[in-house]
């Protein structure tokens, strides 16, 4: 069964900046939007864990979205986060951001009150029935508890509206698995660090932390990958190793890329709490490895 590929490269999990408010700031996004798409960006990736989507209202989600789709205005593909741990819910975000113009959907798996794998069958497929738009499924079992088995990969491929998945479990065995069991789909590395070897077995891309306030070197690494030009793409890869871990280890994420952010003066603005601002230290060595990959 042969699918559309919704991109291939790097496409941002773009953080949702905020005022001093903490009401969402569209300048900054619309200026980062146009950074991206003018530095290789292949897709933005919308409301996910990096932009904070477990704290937006839903009205605040779906303007997200429009506003996303028209300020790129087809230029590159918007891919929207409307995931739930209740299928009902997740119906409804989806359909709205399907109304507003998102170019396809990346739905995680349920968290909290979690489900089984034939639970996650009838989950997916109930969104997928529901809308026209292509679905990304997102994986990623470090914050969900749920991880979805090979065999519940391979039913949920046969679905036509069900494309690939962003994987973030961390294992280059399973998401190599992954892509041997299901040749329709079009699998992505959701880790930066995963992101040359995961391409060297077959992946299409990354959705991406670091290309937040990296673009070019994100995109970089994935054409390399994409020309079959291993060799250099790892090279890149090990130049920018320790800041791509220290976005995603000095604290939680998107704290560290929204404080590297405002270092670098994008003026992003804070999380919305529980998450809370990085202490002294862990700024100051933020701004380091800032400082010592050259973008500060």
């Amino acid at each position: 069964m042969s699918k559309k590929t919704i991109f291939t490269g790097s496409a941002p999990a773009i953080v949702t900046p905020m005022n001093p408010d903490n009401s969402i700031n569209y300048e900054a996004l619309s200026q980062l939007a146009e950074e991206q798409i003018a530095k290789g960006t292949s897709a933005l990736v919308v409301c996910g864990t990096t932009g904070e989507a477990s704290t937006l209202t839903d009205a605040e989600q779906i303007d997200f979205i429009k506003y996303a789709v028209e300020r790129t205005a087809g230029r590159i593909p918007v891919i929207a986060g409307t995931g739930s741990n209740d299928t009902s819910h997740m119906i409804e975000l989806s359909k709205a951001a399907e109304k507003v113009g998102a170019d396809a959907l990346l739905l995680m798996t349920p968290y909290y009150n979690k489900t089984s794998q034939r639970g996650l069958v009838a989950h997916f497929t109930k969104v997928a029935d529901a809308v026209k738009i292509p679905i990304l499924l997102y994986n990623i079992p470090g914050r969900t508890c749920v991880k979805i088995e090979i065999d519940t990969f391979k039913k949920l491929s046969e679905h036509p509206n069900i494309v690939g998945v962003k994987e973030a479990g961390g294992d280059i065995n399973y998401l190599s698995q992954i892509i041997e069991a299901c040749p329709s789909f079009d699998v992505y590395s959701g880790d930066d660090a995963m992101t040359v070897p995961a391409m060297s077995v077959g992946a299409k891309g990354v959705v991406s932390v670091m290309a937040n306030v990296a673009p070019d070197v994100m995109s970089g690494i994935c054409k390399l990958c994409l020309d079959n030009d291993f060799a250099a793409a790892g090279k890149l890869h090990i130049k920018y190793i320790k800041l791509c871990l220290d976005l995603l280890s000095l604290d939680v994420n998107p704290v560290p890329v929204k404080a590297a952010l405002n270092l670098m003066g994008k003026q992003v603005g804070g999380c919305r709490m529980p998450l809370y601002e990085m202490d002294g230290e862990a700024l100051a060595k933020l701004k380091k490895s800032l400082e010592n990959s050259g973008i500060l």
